[in-house]
């Protein structure tokens, strides 16, 4: 039978463990299309998964990886031929769908979109999901009339995969923006991406009081827990605040005030099952909205086997912008 190789998460007595190994392409779920990946990516939720430091992986054995720039290999879905380019992001895979880190897989045609013209799959791959849930964050915050013209925008997580890309986006876009980091010594290269100033993770870290002053008006934040809870009280009135992650954790410690007293609004942003119409949206905004020389300064490459040690490394916070993984 034929092997590939594969990033595979397996069932221990302690847990879970990741290795590169080979995997029999008889054990691929069903599918009515067979990819070849060629690039991949590392996300926040790619690193939980491998570490298994939360409960991302719904079966074992698994392969890691959300998402893909890739080649139909085989297909028997009416909008995909062999040879056309193609992405992937999200819809349950590496968590309960055989995933992306893989020299093969099988997926659903329904769950696929075009490679937008102009984008290489590489460039596509340092998007990854972290970059199209930043465009959604984006687009959230438009349709609430929130646009350059009403005042300075905060980006939390702001050195992250996802807050990179936002920071680049929003001042492309011609917002003001406020990075917040945990790692100040990046405070150069978030100036560099577009932003207007660099504010201390810590600033944003204390108990949030029901209403601060105000500053933004409005922010994208991936942390969650207290920052989201400060963002929310420093929030003018009637701003709005995108929140996409929980780098921070997944509580809330906030209060009515920020929306009963002021009007914001909490925009939750969701892209794992989002439909392909809004996605495409997304992606094809990405694909001019987004300056290419500031991508190029977020990524570092790797390999399938550096997956491994780089999914310890971005839960642990210690991954700047974007890593791109050649399959």
């Amino acid at each position: 039978m034929a092997t590939f190789k594969a990033i595979v998460i397996t069932k221990t007595e302690s847990g879970t463990a990741a290795a590169l190994t080979d995997f029999d392409e008889q054990d691929l779920m069903e599918g009515d299309v067979t990819l070849r990946p060629e690039w991949s990516t590392v996300n926040y939720k790619d690193g939980l998964a491998i570490t298994g430091k939360a409960p991302v992986v719904r079966r074992c054995p698994m392969i890691a990886g959300v998402d893909a720039a890739a080649t139909v290999e085989a297909s028997s879905h009416p909008a995909w031929k062999p040879g056309d380019q193609v992405l992937l992001n999200g819809w349950g895979c590496g968590e309960t769908h055989l995933g992306m880190y893989a020299e093969m897989a099988r997926v659903k045609g329904d769950w696929l979109i075009a490679l937008p013209p102009g984008l290489s799959g590489r460039d596509a791959m340092a998007i990854g999901t972290a970059g199209y849930t930043a465009m959604l964050c984006v687009m959230a915050l438009e349709r609430a009339g929130i646009g350059p013209s009403m005042g300075p925008v905060i980006v939390t997580g702001a050195a992250g995969g996802v807050g990179s890309i936002a920071v680049a986006l929003m001042s492309k876009l011609g917002y003001q923006v406020s990075a917040s980091t945990g790692r100040l010594a990046e405070s150069g290269y978030l100036k560099d991406l577009g932003a207007a100033e660099v504010i201390a993770r810590a600033d944003l870290a204390a108990p949030a009081r029901p209403l601060a002053k105000e500053r933004w008006a409005g922010g994208i934040d991936t942390v969650g827990s207290a920052t989201l809870a400060n963002v929310l009280s420093m929030t003018r009135y009637g701003g709005a605040v995108a929140a996409c992650g929980l780098a921070g954790g997944m509580e809330l410690p906030t209060s009515v005030a920020p929306f009963i007293l002021r009007g914001v609004s909490l925009l939750g942003i969701e892209s794992t099952i989002a439909p392909l119409a809004v996605r495409r949206e997304a992606w094809k905004r990405l694909a001019t909205d987004l300056d290419r020389h500031k991508l190029a300064k977020m990524i570092e490459e790797i390999n399938l086997g550096g997956c491994i040690p780089m999914g310890t490394k971005i839960v642990e916070g210690g991954v700047r912008g974007r890593l791109v993984v050649k399959i």
